[in-house]
């Protein structure tokens, strides 16, 4: 029955589950529930259609209250331009209850084509930073202001960037990370909503709404360019350890 699914769905993200290879069946599992089960985005049989249509309203966005459910409706997600270049949503990996939020800007090629963030050498060096901090990617959470990726790994267009900008509020409010660390220019800005030089906040606490901590830092492929900057990403990442308890 639509309710027993959607069940196990919940209890397969309560053991932590989303961060596995089997997310993108559970994804699909999912879209069923959209279909097949109204009640699960609360009752509204309109809201399952346009979600599932590829047009989901801002609102819609935020009625939605699982995160399965939620990357469901992004994957068919027509609101701006790059649904015609993308090879698919790159939506977010990792714990869905997590502490520690990572947002960056944009999937890349590697991402584009494996369907979850940070995996190329840029990820790898993400990676490396998390271990560092004494933790996982299994424990954090990960994703980007742009759930498709530019052509060519351009830059966001502002106008990308606010029509994605619902799934990441969405994402927010369900995973509830005490911290996020925004990785570079406009990770920094999709997420504060304003101009900003990453060297000039860089390593200063900001606040999102709902009192949320905000670690602005360099993003790894800037890293990769410029290896000398590692050693201010690992003074920000001490004062998130810090932050959320973790001895340094």
């Amino acid at each position: 029955m639509p309710s027993d699914l959607r069940s196990e769905l919940e209890f397969l993200r309560d053991l932590g589950f989303t961060h596995l290879d089997l997310a993108r069946a559970r994804t699909a599992r999912a879209a069923d529930v959209l279909h097949d089960a109204p009640e699960a985005v609360g009752g509204d049989a309109g809201l399952s259609e346009r979600l599932l249509s590829g047009l989901p309203e801002t609102a819609d966005i935020a009625a939605i209250d699982s995160i399965e459910i939620l990357e469901a409706a992004a994957k068919r997600c027509v609101r701006c331009r790059l649904w015609e270049t993308r090879t698919q949503v790159v939506f977010g990996s990792g714990n869905p209850s997590a502490d520690l939020m990572f947002i960056g800007e944009a999937p890349g090629r590697d991402e584009d084509l494996e369907g979850y963030p940070f995996v190329g050498r840029a990820g790898k060096l993400l990676t490396d930073i998390i271990v560092a901090m004494k933790l996982s990617r299994e424990e954090v959470y990960i994703a980007n202001v742009l759930k498709s990726r530019p052509p060519g790994n351009r830059n966001p267009e502002p106008d990308e960037m606010e029509a994605c900008r619902p799934w990441l509020d969405r994402q927010i409010d369900l995973v509830k990370p005490k911290v996020i660390v925004t990785l570079g220019r406009f990770a920094a800005q999709g997420l504060l909503d304003r101009a900003i030089a990453i060297s000039s906040i860089r390593g200063e606490w900001q606040t999102f709404r709902n009192g949320i901590r905000v670690m602005p830092t360099y993003h790894p492929a800037y890293l990769l360019r410029n290896p000398s900057a590692k050693k201010d990403v690992w003074l920000d990442m001490k004062k998130v350890m810090s932050e959320l308890g973790i001895a340094v």
